[in-house]
């Protein structure tokens, strides 16, 4: 059989064939693809729940009532604050409906374990993290919660209560990680948070992510500052006004810590202080030199 020419390429019959049975089926199930979307077959099906509309994601914060292990607190990075009370079989949110679902740290009142302190906005730099909107209190065990300010914080990293003063609260603020300025540094209230007042400042660029009073030395304080910000192209994670403070007049004046600490440009410090020994105190420092 002689080859047959289309539009200037020559074609068998029997290659003919095969193309339009390959383009008679490609029709065919086109078609049958658009009978089944416009049948029942479909219309009949439904969504339905399968899990989270958002993950938790990290555990940022705990804390519990000292007289009662069955009632624990935890706060977490995307997903709110949650509660148990039976000793952790189960939890229930507590937080939803307060402006944000990213939580920096908890503190519970050591006078009174029905005031729960919130500090929004994780205490942490990822790419992914979530801000917040300020400072909340619970005077009623977390049923109910309430703004007490520094809603310009973005990122609150750590909350401590003086022991003999429920008024007397100190806020390390970590502040925006995108951008400079914001509400940043180390904050107090005397008032029990009716009106806040920045202690230390070091810059825009940082922020106070710790706050720790030592229990065996009155008027001893220990702060850590980072200075780090967050581009979309990379994260500066440290720099020269990165460092640890102490002040041993309850936060009226404040000095430079430096002996024994690595030289250089330092990045995040996390500081334990000892409750059983006077001026003992543990640092894990992030520094290019050990």
């Amino acid at each position: 059989m002689h080859p047959v020419k289309r539009r200037g390429v020559y074609f068998k019959p029997c290659t003919m064939r095969k193309l339009l049975m390959t383009a008679t089926m490609v029709v065919a199930a086109y078609s049958l693809q658009a009978q089944l979307i416009n049948s029942n077959t479909f219309g009949m099906m439904e969504a339905r729940q399968l899990g989270p509309g958002t993950m938790s994601g990290r555990i940022s914060a705990i804390e519990g009532v000292n007289n009662d292990p069955r009632i624990v607190y935890v706060g977490t990075a995307g997903g709110g604050v949650w509660k148990t009370t039976n000793g952790g079989t189960t939890y229930q949110p507590i937080f939803d409906g307060y402006g944000t679902q990213s939580i920096g740290c908890l503190a519970l009142d050591p006078k009174n374990p029905n005031i729960l302190w919130v500090g929004t906005g994780e205490n942490n730099n990822q790419r992914s993290v979530g801000y917040g909107n300020g400072i909340y209190r619970s005077l009623d065990g977390g049923k109910t919660f309430e703004n007490m300010g520094l809603k310009l914080s973005e990122h609150i990293g750590m909350i401590k209560i003086d022991p003999s003063n429920s008024n007397r609260i100190w806020v390390a603020v970590y502040g925006p990680v995108w951008k400079e300025g914001g509400e940043r540094g180390l904050y107090l209230t005397e008032d029990g948070g009716k009106t806040w007042v920045r202690n230390f400042h070091v810059s825009d660029n940082t922020g106070c992510n710790e706050i720790y009073l030592d229990p065996n030395m009155p008027g001893a304080m220990y702060a850590a500052f980072h200075q780090r910000r967050r581009h979309e192209w990379t994260y500066l994670g440290g720099g020269p006004e990165s460092a640890l403070y102490k002040s041993t007049d309850n936060g009226k004046t404040w000095r430079k810590l430096a002996g024994g600490l690595p030289s250089g440009e330092l990045g995040r410090i996390t500081i334990g202080v000892s409750a059983l020994k006077a001026g003992l105190v543990y640092a894990m420092v992030e520094a290019e030199e050990g």
